[in-house]
C-alpha cells in the first residue's frame, strides 16, 4: 500500500499555553464548575441535547441500542493498532498486526457469519498494510493517551489514538475506518483534533500544532498544521457549547423541565443514534437501518 498525503499549509509560532485555569466566578463569588468537554460529549450536545441528557445525565442511564457493524469494525482496528505498540519493536510486523485483528475480532452488528468474515479479512489487510509502512522503531509519545487542558470555561480533554514526536514537536494521529475518503478540510475542520492538540501540548509540555487523519481503507493521510488563530476558533466554539451545557445542566439540577432544557434535535442521524429506542421523535424522524448499512460495499 502506498500512502498518499493531503496536507495543509505549514504554520509556526504557536503559543505555549491555552488560557487561565480558574473557573469563572458565579453570583455568589464561587468558582463555576468547569464542564468536561470531551469530543464525544460536545458532539452529543451539538447533535441533539436530548441524546446528551440521556447519555451523560440521566440516572439510571436509559438502555442503549444494539451494535452497529461499522462501529465494531472500527473498534477492532483501533484496538489492534493499539496492541501493536505493546509488542516488542522487532515483533511489530504486518503478520503480527493481522493476527491481532483475528484475536480481537467480534461479529457484533454484522448480517451473518459470512459478512463478518469478509470484513475481518478487510480489516486484516488494512492493519497489515498500515503497519508494513509504519516506522515501528519510532516509539510514539502516547498510544490511547488521555490528555487534558483547563480553560476558564471548560476542561478540554479526551483520549488520542496516537501521539507522535517529529523534530521536537507533537503530532496528533487519529485513525479512521469509514467508507468515505478524507480531505484536508476534514483535518482542518475537526474540533476533536484541535482540542486534542491543545490538550496534548499542555499535558506533555511540548509544541503541538499538526493533526492527521489516517484513513486505513485507502491508506491516505489528511493533515493540517494549525496556528494560534485556528486553534482559538475551535476552542471558542467548544467553550460556547460548554456554556450551553452548563446552563442547561444547572437548570435541570434546580428542578427544570428536562424536555424543555434538553429538546430533541431530529435529523437523518437519528437512524444511528444509540438512544433511538428511548426517543419517539427520533424513531419518527428516520427509519430504522440495518446494523450493517454503513459498511463500505
Amino acid at each position: 500500500m502506498t500512502r498518499s498525503w493531503v496536507t495543509g499549509p505549514e504554520v509556526t509560532g504557536l503559543a505555549a499555553t491555552v488560557g487561565p485555569v480558574q473557573g469563572q466566578l458565579g453570583l455568589e463569588g464561587m468558582p463555576r464548575r468547569l464542564v468536561r468537554a470531551t469530543p464525544s460529549r460536545l458532539s452529543a450536545w451539538m447533535d441533539c441535547p436530548r441524546r446528551y441528557r440521556m447519555a451523560y445525565l440521566d440516572r439510571p442511564a436509559p438502555p442503549r441500542g444494539g451494535a452497529f457493524a461499522h462501529n465494531t469494525l472500527g473498534a477492532v482496528v483501533h484496538n489492534a493498532l493499539r496492541a501493536v505498540f505493546d509488542l516488542p519493536v522487532r515483533g511489530r510486523t504486518a503478520d503480527a498486526a493481522a493476527g491481532l485483528v483475528d484475536k480481537l475480532w467480534k461479529d457484533e452488528g454484522f448480517r451473518d457469519a459470512e459478512q463478518a468474515a469478509t470484513y475481518r479479512e478487510r480489516a486484516r489487510c488494512w492493519v497489515a498494510d498500515y503497519v508494513d509502512e509504519l516506522d515501528t522503531d519510532a516509539e510514539p509519545v502516547g498510544v490511547e493517551r488521555w490528555v487534558s487542558t483547563p480553560t476558564d470555561r471548560i476542561v478540554a480533554e479526551g483520549r488520542v489514538d496516537r501521539i507522535d514526536e517529529r523534530s521536537g514537536r507533537l503530532v496528533v494521529v487519529d485513525y479512521k475506518t469509514g467508507r468515505h475518503a478524507l480531505t484536508v478540510d476534514d483535518a482542518r475542520g475537526s474540533q476533536a483534533l484541535a482540542l486534542y492538540a491543545l490538550a496534548a501540548r499542555r499535558t506533555l509540555r511540548r509544541p503541538c500544532t499538526r493533526v492527521e487523519l489516517h484513513h486505513l481503507p485507502s491508506g491516505d493521510v489528511a493533515a493540517w498544521e494549525h496556528n494560534d488563530e485556528s486553534l482559538a476558533r475551535h476552542l471558542r466554539r467548544a467553550e460556547e457549547a460548554g456554556d450551553e451545557i452548563a446552563v442547561a445542566t444547572d437548570a435541570l439540577a434546580d428542578g427544570g423541565d428536562p424536555e424543555l432544557l434538553f429538546p430533541p434535535r431530529t435529523s437523518p442521524r437519528c437512524a444511528w443514534c444509540d438512544m433511538r429506542r428511548n426517543c419517539a421523535e427520533g424513531r419518527a424522524a428516520a427509519p430504522e437501518p440495518k446494523p450493517w448499512a454503513l459498511l463500505a460495499p
